[in-house]
C-alpha cells in the first residue's frame, strides 16, 4: 500500500483518529481533518511518532468550501487519491418534542451533507484511481434509535445515498463501503448535542464495555482492502439489524426498553 493516500474527515479523535493510524501503519499517506487547530498539531505529532506520512487540515464538514480545500490540499500534494473516509460526524439525545429543529438541522448537515460534500469533490480523483468511498455509518442508519431523530435520520439519508452512488459507479471501478460499527468507545456521546444543543458532556454509557475505536478501525481496514460492500459490527449491531428487519414491531419495544435503561434517560 505504499505511496496511496487517505483521506478522513473528522480524524482528530475518535474511530477517524483509529483509522489515520491503522490506515497509516498499513502504508497510507494520511491527510485528515480537524476544526481544532490545536488537535490537529496533536494528531500529526502522534502520527509522525509512528513514522506516519500525515497532512492534518482544518475544515468543517458543514462547509462545501472546506470540503474543496482538504480534497485539493491531499491532491496537490501526492497527485492522486486512492480511499476518502466520511467519518465527521456528531449524535444528539432528545426527544422530538423538546428538541429545537437547528439541532436537526446540524445533525443533516455534519453526517449527512459532510459526506455529500466531500465525495462530490473527491469522486473526479477517486474514478481515476478506482479507489475506495467508505462511510461511517451507524446501526442508527438502519434501525431508527429513541431520542436520536436527528441521527438516525441522518445516518439512514448517508445510507440511501452511497447505495445510490455505488450503484452508479457500478462500471467505474469505484468501490463503496458502508460501515455500521455500534456502540464504540469514543467521544461522540460526551459532545452530543442535548435538546438547546449544548453538549450533555458526559456519556450515558460505560464506555469501557464496548468496542474500541482501534478494533473498529482494524475492522474497516480489512474490509475495505477487502472491497465489501457493508459492514456491521458487533453481536448487539448484527442482531438489532436482523431482528429489526423479520420483527419490526418487537424491536420497537426492545429498543424502547434498551434505551430507558440508560443513565438520565430522556425516555422516562
Amino acid at each position: 500500500m505504499q505511496n496511496k493516500i487517505a483521506i478522513i474527515t473528522g480524524g482528530t479523535s475518535g474511530i477517524g483518529k483509529a483509522l489515520a493510524f491503522q490506515f497509516g501503519r498499513n502504508g497510507y499517506n494520511i491527510v485528515f481533518s480537524g476544526r481544532n487547530m490545536e488537535k490537529i498539531f496533536e494528531t500529526e505529532r502522534e502520527l509522525k511518532s509512528q513514522n506516519i506520512n500525515s497532512i492534518g487540515v482544518v475544515a468543517n464538514a458543514v462547509s462545501e468550501v472546506d470540503a474543496s480545500i482538504l480534497v485539493k490540499r491531499a491532491y496537490q500534494e501526492y497527485g492522486t487519491i486512492d480511499v476518502l473516509i466520511c467519518n465527521a460526524g456528531i449524535s444528539m439525545r432528545a426527544m422530538f418534542d423538546k428538541v429545537e429543529l437547528d439541532v436537526l438541522k446540524q445533525l443533516m448537515d455534519t453526517n449527512f451533507w459532510g459526506t455529500v460534500y466531500v465525495c462530490k469533490e473527491a469522486l473526479p480523483h477517486l474514478i481515476r484511481s478506482k479507489g475506495s468511498i467508505v462511510g461511517i455509518s451507524s446501526i442508527a442508519g438502519y434501525r431508527g434509535l429513541p431520542a436520536r431523530t436527528g441521527y438516525s435520520a441522518s445516518k439512514f439519508a448517508m445510507q440511501g445515498f452511497l447505495e445510490s452512488l455505488r450503484t452508479e459507479l457500478l462500471k467505474k471501478g469505484v468501490h463503496v463501503l458502508v460501515a455500521c460499527p455500534g456502540f464504540t468507545s469514543s467521544n461522540i456521546r460526551n459532545v452530543a448535542l442535548s435538546a438547546d444543543g449544548s453538549t450533555q458532556k458526559e456519556s450515558p454509557m460505560d464506555e469501557s464495555k464496548i468496542m474500541s475505536a482501534e478494533e473498529v478501525a482494524k475492522h474497516i481496514y480489512e474490509a475495505t482492502i477487502k472491497r465489501k460492500r457493508d459492514l456491521v459490527l458487533t453481536t448487539q449491531g448484527k442482531l438489532t439489524v436482523f431482528l429489526n428487519k423479520m420483527f419490526p414491531s418487537f424491536m420497537d419495544k426492545m429498543v424502547f426498553n434498551h434505551f430507558a435503561k440508560e443513565k438520565d434517560s430522556p425516555l422516562n
